[in-house]
């Protein structure tokens, strides 16, 4: 049952109680909750009501059974209080709705009031033996308008309830045929019988109670669907409020006990389906008004079986010699021709639907031949039943063609098991999955990717209507081939055509579950070594011809069975099928084929340009089927680590343990961003002295790091992990700058002194160098002739035309420029004339043997001559003994750097150093003379 809650203000809210009914927005829990108590509440009080009108009938029934003068006063007055009982529970059960929809209840209450009142009536009056006071059959008159609308105001508002032509003949019919037949049965009843009262019982109530079914009747074609029970339930009381009409009328014949006992269960069954009624309806809905009546066959059903009931009648009279008299033969004919007129009706509604049936048809067919899609109807042995659109464009088959085959007879064999599932309904329902695809075959033989959809029941099972299903096919041949296109780019480098991380790392959970089964496989991690100086001098144009080089490289040395990946920037990977040891002599014999020097393009793109050294190095790891992929190539990973640590270009296989300092040089690589970013790095200063001006002229900044855990970490250390990364800019530029700032501080305490600074040549080659240099000048204030950059003769190597503008610049900022460890590695008298350079640094490796060592005395006093004849300061570092310090001075070294003079210290001890200086440091005896070794050769000597 449905109710109608109220809300503050007096509006109600619609609550169906059928699932099918209800809106889609859920009603707040505090409306939910009355609403389902008043529903328990009229449940409780029907129950009630219901066994107080069936005790009631049954104590009335015996009270007729009794007879006597206690049965005309008792029997009105039982009538009276089932009539009080029900009008009650209307009321009550009525005022739960809205004011619209309370109307029809409150005119049956006040229907049920009348015949409490006639009954009462007759409880005063009794009237004769047979019949009731004339006073008493007042108030049940009077009912009948008001029980005429009660129906009326069940029917929908406006023009909603304007009933049709088909409705009203139906409800004709049905009045026709009951005033007829109560002519026909109560013509005995009213034989004999006279006076206004007689007339009443015989012809009245069974005429009114004839026009209240069909106005009954006629409210239940007409009311909205959610009331419709309701008016079912009101339809039902008019009938038995006619049965009650019928047994007044029929005492004459039946007797009045039997006629009574009949009108008291008529009066009760009349009084339960009234509060059948009012608890069946659910009110007036709020989209009541512009709801589209639904056409009720209930109207129909009950017209026809009515007629013909009649017809029935009146051919037994007839054959037994009942003579009709002029009404009866006058509602004959009037029934007659309602019923003519409604098959009339009839046919052309059957032909009206036809059409539109039609018509729909063939809008659906038009539909289904101008859709993309195939649409196909398969029976149940999964043939085509029926097929439109493209078929041909799409499948490769003809309608006819296509009529009548198994669809699984065209579909390839593999892809059976696919179309099952569709056919069986069991593919999964997810809205984010794509619908499953098969291969067909068409008529010309070759094989299109068709996508099956819309998978869907058809038919009527059991019936003439044959079960079946509806599938929608298209042809996704040119889409799937787009698709796969899409997933090999997505699976591809795009600069080698070798397969990415993604497909690496897929392969390598398949080559697990091979493992699994006893056959094992490696991974290769292969890392370039000088890939960033290619990409930082030549630019990465260079950088994408070398990687592609090394692709084709890799190709070449694996085998087939292999698969060869790039991971990203310089790194590949190799998935090799097989033991350690195969994979071992694979990864040894890539090394060798990547040791060869790359030569780049000119950056005008006219000629060679410079040349690298590119070799590769090569970390090894196992399978292990037992733990994750990714453990797996962390492990060659640590091998990779543990080649380039060893020196490069080298295999190093992945163990239990790893070298401590694969370890160290790990966690340096993972810790050095922090560092530069949380202050761990520090300043120090070591002091270079003049022997002429016996004092401190300059200092040299070497920065160390504190690590919070392994402690000071050496320059030497730290600084190629910071070129390999990355990170020797912003190291630099922090060096710079705080430098140049404690260098600015003791220029303005009065000491003048030139600090040096170490610059990689990364950072030269980074070409930012120079404004570097110009924007920590500006910001320490500091003059440009006071900061010295020492630049490794690495330099030599790449002093190309940029390099060589960019310490142009510098020189003509007026910034010193120091050629540092001159004489360790790759020296050329040839490159030295081009730098603009001003101070050469001697390696200390030079100066540690002079006093014991001919040889390496004559080279250092070669240098030493040669930076006088540049025109260049030359200073030695490493002086640490007096006895090295008296061969400088022999030599005329002018400026010198080591232990002697000092050890690095940090900026808050300088001050001391420069004040307190012993220049007595400086006077050391002559060295004796020396005989050179006889088996070297001096220019100059003999001849």
């Amino acid at each position: 049952m449905s109710t109608w809650p109220e809300q503050p203000g007096g509006r109600h809210v619609f609550v169906p109680s059928h699932p099918w009914l209800r809106p889609a927005p859920r009603l707040p829990v505090a409306v939910q909750v009355p609403a389902a108590r008043e529903d328990a509440r009229c449940r409780r009080e029907s129950a009630t009501a219901f066994a107080v009108l069936g005790l009631l009938a049954a104590l009335t029934v015996a009270v007729q059974l009794l007879s006597g003068p206690l049965a005309h006063r008792t029997t009105p007055l039982l009538l009276a209080l089932s009539s009080a009982v029900a009008a009650g529970v209307v009321v009550r059960h009525g005022n739960r709705l809205d004011r619209r929809s309370r109307r029809p209840w409150r005119a049956l209450a006040l229907v049920a009031a009348l015949l409490v009142c006639g009954q009462l009536v007759s409880v005063v009056d009794p009237g004769g033996a047979h019949a009731q006071s004339i006073w008493a059959h007042v108030p049940q008159v009077l009912a009948v308008p008001l029980a005429v609308a009660s129906c009326l105001s069940l029917l929908p508002p406006r023009a909603g309830r304007r009933p049709g032509v088909r409705e009203l003949l139906d409800g004709a019919v049905v009045l026709v045929a009951l005033v007829l037949v109560g002519s026909l049965v109560l013509s005995d009843a009213v034989a004999g019988r006279r006076g206004p009262v007689d007339t009443l019982l015989a012809v009245g109530y069974p005429v009114s109670g004839a026009l209240l079914c069909g106005v009954a009747l006629m409210a239940v074609s007409r009311v909205p669907r959610v009331r419709r029970r309701s008016a079912v339930w009101l339809l039902v009381t008019m009938v038995a409020l006619v049965v009650v009409a019928i047994a007044g009328a029929l005492a004459n014949v039946v007797g009045d006990a039997a006629s009574g006992v009949l009108t008291v269960v008529a009066w009760s069954g009349m009084l339960a389906a009234a509060v059948r009624a009012v608890d069946e309806d659910p009110g007036q809905p709020v989209t009541g008004a512009g709801e589209p009546a639904v056409p009720a066959l209930l109207a129909v059903v009950l017209g026809h079986p009515t007629s013909y009931g009649v017809a029935g009648v009146v051919v037994a009279l007839l054959s037994a010699g009942h003579a009709f008299t002029l009404l009866e033969q006058g509602l004959v004919v009037l029934l007659v021709l309602l019923m003519s007129v409604r098959g009339l009706l009839w046919a052309a509604d059957d032909a009206r639907l036809t059409r539109r049936l039609a018509q729909t048809e063939a809008y659906f067919r038009a539909l289904a031949a101008s859709a993309e899609d195939v649409t196909v109807v398969l029976d149940d042995d999964g043939r085509v039943h029926w097929v439109s659109g493209a078929v041909h464009s799409q499948l490769g088959w003809s309608e006819r063609e296509l009529t009548g085959r198994r669809l699984a007879d065209l579909v390839d064999a593999d892809d059976g098991v696919v179309l099952e599932d569709v056919l069986r309904g069991s593919v999964p329902a997810d809205p984010a999955a794509l619908p499953p695809t098969v291969r067909m075959v068409t008529r010309g033989g070759d094989r299109r990717d068709v996508e099956l959809s819309g998978a869907a029941r058809a038919g009527v099972p059991g019936s003439a209507l044959r079960a079946g299903l509806v599938l929608h096919l298209r042809d996704v041949t040119a889409h799937r081939s787009t698709q796969r296109e899409l997933e090999r780019m997505a699976w591809t480098d795009y600069l080698t055509g070798l397969p990415n991380r993604a497909r690496f790392l897929s392969s390598l959970e398949d080559a697990r579950g091979r493992a699994a089964e006893g056959r094992p496989s490696c991974v290769l991690l292969v890392d370039l070594d000088g890939f960033k100086a290619v990409n930082d001098v030549a630019g990465h144009e260079a950088g994408d011809a070398l990687l592609t080089q090394v692709a084709d490289q890799l190709r070449t040395g694996a085998r087939e069975q292999d698969l060869v990946a790039r991971l990203g920037g310089d790194e590949f990977a190799l998935l090799v099928p097989g033991g350690l040891q195969e994979a071992t002599g694979l990864a040894e014999r890539l090394v060798v084929s990547l040791d060869r020097p790359f030569r780049a393009p000119s950056p005008d793109g006219q000629g060679a340009g410079p040349r690298f050294a590119v070799s590769g190095s090569i970390g090894l790891a196992e399978l292990d089927p037992a733990a994750d992929v990714s453990a797996t190539v962390r492990q060659a990973d640590l091998a990779l680590r543990a080649a380039k640590a060893a020196g490069k270009r080298c295999v190093r296989s992945s163990g239990e343990a790893v070298d401590a300092a694969v370890g160290r040089r790990t966690r340096l690589a993972r810790d050095l961003p922090a560092a530069i970013a949380e202050g761990q790095l520090r300043v120090l200063y070591q002091p270079v002295v003049g022997v002429h001006d016996r004092r401190v002229l300059g200092l040299e900044a070497l920065v160390r790091w504190e690590h919070p855990l392994l402690g000071t970490v050496p320059p030497d250390e730290f600084i190629p992990l910071a070129e390999e990364d990355g990170l020797i800019v912003p190291l630099q530029r922090w060096v710079l700058r705080v430098a140049t700032e404690q260098a600015a501080v003791l220029l303005a305490d009065g000491w003048d002194v030139q600090t040096g600074v170490n610059v990689s040549v990364r950072h030269l080659q980074a070409g930012c160098l120079a404004p570097d240099v110009a924007a920590v000048l500006a910001a320490a204030q500091l003059p440009a002739d006071k900061l010295i950059l020492e630049i490794t003769e690495s330099v030599l190597l790449d002093a190309h035309e940029g390099a060589l503008g960019d310490l142009e610049t510098l020189r003509g900022m007026g910034v010193v420029l120091s050629l540092d460890d001159f004489g360790r590695g790759w020296s050329s008298l040839a490159y030295l004339a081009r730098l603009p350079v001003q101070i050469l640094k001697m390696d200390r490796e030079f100066v540690a043997g002079i006093d014991t060592d001919p040889r390496g005395r004559a080279l250092v006093a070669s240098v030493v001559e040669l930076g006088r004849a540049l025109g260049m300061d030359v200073v030695a570092e490493g002086v640490e003994t007096e006895a090295q310090l008296a061969e400088l001075q022999a030599m005329d070294c002018r400026y010198l750097q080591g232990y002697l003079f000092g050890r690095p210290m940090p900026f808050a001890e300088l001050r001391a150093l420069l004040a307190g200086f012993d220049d007595s440091v400086l006077d050391v005896p002559e060295p004796p003379a020396t005989k050179m070794d006889g088996g070297v050769h001096l220019v100059g000597r003999d001849g």
